[in-house]
């Protein structure tokens, strides 16, 4: 009996990992450029940063992602109860197998994911950047404070929208109803640079969202950034 139970605990452990190196490759396809951005990354924050921003990919992709929103707000809501087990030491979903162990304020984040189901319409009806930012402020502080306690960033967490609204415009462009008026609220938004954030990883994050958004509204240009320019804006962004 007792080989049997290890035998099932080693199956069980396998079948964790690979759930989890998909969540990873998923996001890992959305940013190639991250294979070059680590570099500037502690080793040490490396897995974290991945899983983090992975799990972040799959929260915007539930709330915005597709005709029908119920899916996705029923996801978020699996999310919120996700997070508050992960405060009592409980985990199911791949991910937190890297980040529940991890000391930060899971609660409080799980509290506002409901932020990301509100601004839904607003976001594709492109409203207005300055009306959003404030919408989004709650849900921005809560990700800002988990990314301190997660990176032990020195100073006071600096919560910024910008993620959220480079989220929405990167991978969920073709559902906004007006493609015009969307390249002009591009446009915006990649004029509008993010605050400095306390953490290394948010800021090389921000720093290619950035570029990619400046092509996008240049060119029109969705490819990944060449690893020249990837390495360029990590490296600024990693100095601070």
């Amino acid at each position: 009996m007792a080989k049997r139970s290890r035998t099932t605990a080693v199956s069980d452990m396998s079948t964790v990992d690979a759930d989890l190196q998909d969540f990873l490759d998923k996001w890992r396809r959305r940013w190639p450029e991250w294979r070059i951005a680590q570099v500037f990354v502690a080793e040490a924050q490396r897995e974290t940063a991945e899983a983090w921003f992975a799990m972040l990919q799959e929260w915007t992709d539930a709330a915005w992602a597709g005709d029908d929103p119920t899916p996705g707000f029923a996801k978020l809501g699996w999310w919120q109860e996700e997070l508050i087990g992960w405060t009592k030491g409980a985990r199911r979903h791949p991910l937190g197998s890297v980040l529940q162990k991890r000391s930060a304020k899971w609660a409080m984040l799980g509290s506002e994911l409901t932020v990301l189901q509100a601004v839904r319409e607003p976001l594709r009806a492109c409203a207005e950047i300055e009306i959003l930012q404030p919408q989004l402020q709650a849900l921005s502080s809560a990700i800002a404070a988990c990314e301190h306690d997660l990176f032990a960033a020195q100073g006071v967490p600096v919560a910024d929208a910008f993620g959220l609204l480079a989220a929405h415009a990167l991978w969920h462009r073709e559902e906004s109803t007006d493609v015009v008026r969307f390249k002009a609220w591009v446009r915006t938004l990649a004029a509008t640079a993010p605050q400095r954030a306390d953490s290394r990883p948010r800021r090389i994050h921000d720093a290619l969202s950035l570029a990619r958004l400046r092509r996008i509204a240049a060119d029109g240009a969705t490819a990944p950034l060449s690893p020249p320019t990837a390495l360029w804006c990590s490296w600024r962004a990693a100095r601070g």
